[in-house]
């Protein structure tokens, strides 16, 4: 048996108009005929969900990262959508690391690791 490949997450919301456009605007996500979000051959699906509050109640149960190659600007181009920063860019060593908070309350990462990271991989 082969071994089976994530493509793809569900986020329930009780607003996805909201947040897909969230996820859309903040990084340039190509929506597919069937309203996924294309975030770099990783499909984001949003939908409404009556089983979820409008608010995370634990947002670092599950955070999604993006990898980015430039974090200062990815983040520049965030601070024009006025996003909620858990966490501004730093470096944590092996790379620098954001986190920010999507409009249901889920945290949302952006990492840009360094050269060495992956030389010593």
């Amino acid at each position: 048996m082969d071994r089976p490949a994530l493509n793809s997450m569900l986020l329930g919301s009780t607003n996805p108009d909201r947040l897909k456009a969230w996820y859309r605007d903040g990084f340039h996500a190509e929506t597919n005929n069937y309203g996924t979000l294309d975030l770099g051959g990783f499909g984001l699906i949003i939908e409404h969900r009556d089983d979820v509050d409008a608010k995370a109640p634990e947002p670092g149960r599950f955070i999604i990262n993006f990898a980015v190659d430039d974090i200062e600007q990815t983040a520049a181009h965030l601070r024009t959508l006025d996003v909620n920063w858990l966490v501004e860019p730093e470096d944590r060593g092996p790379g620098y690391f954001a986190t920010l908070i999507d409009p249901d309350g889920n945290y949302v990462q952006i990492i840009q690791m360094k050269p060495e990271y992956y030389a010593n991989l």
